[in-house]
């Protein structure tokens, strides 16, 4: 039921941030780094990855499919329903149809956003002003990119995007990748 989203088939950078104890967690999330998509939006995924080559650039991808059990852990570790959907309602990324990426340029270096990914604060908002010129352009690029690919974006995180009828999709755990994600 899920698509793995990974070289050569998809020409992204992935860097699971979540697989990783760099993450708001502060410990892997994951036991492994395996990014995967619902097929309606790995298609989706895939028209995206066209238009940012057609702009010079590549996408940089962070967070992808997360099982509920994974949800429940960060939610544990920052409970704010701005940043972290509560588990209990179901966030986009458990119905696979939701991923957090940035724009990198040709040379793989991730251009500069204004905060990094994960940055739960309000400068992490789409549309501040208070960014500088090239951070607010670097945003509305991936913007662009997504939105022209068909995706919605999260109005509270400039990395976060999922397709519109997200919610039209079942929540799935980590049974639904043959119980490899979660460590």
């Amino acid at each position: 039921m899920l698509t793995t989203i990974a070289p050569p088939d998809y020409d992204v950078d992935i860097e699971l941030l979540y697989a990783t104890p760099g993450n708001l967690a502060g410990v892997p999330i994951y036991r492994r780094s395996l990014c995967l998509l619902h097929p309606d939006a790995a298609a989706r995924l895939r028209t995206a990855i066209g238009l940012a080559r057609g702009i010079g650039c590549r996408l940089r991808i962070y967070d992808a499919f997360r099982p509920v059990e994974a949800q429940w852990r960060l939610w544990e570790a920052f409970p704010d329903p701005a940043y972290v959907a509560d588990p209990r309602l179901g966030s986009m990324h458990s119905r696979g149809v939701a991923v957090d990426l940035t724009l990198a340029d040709g040379a793989g270096r991730p251009l500069d956003m204004g905060t990094d990914f994960d940055d739960m604060t309000e400068r992490s908002h789409h549309a501040r002003t208070d960014l500088t010129a090239e951070q607010q352009r670097n945003r509305a690029l991936l913007l662009g990119v997504m939105a022209a690919a068909g995706w919605s974006h999260y109005a509270c995180e400039w990395w976060h995007y999922q397709l519109p009828d997200a919610n039209g999709y079942p929540l799935l755990t980590d049974a639904a990748t043959g119980g490899v994600l979660m460590a």
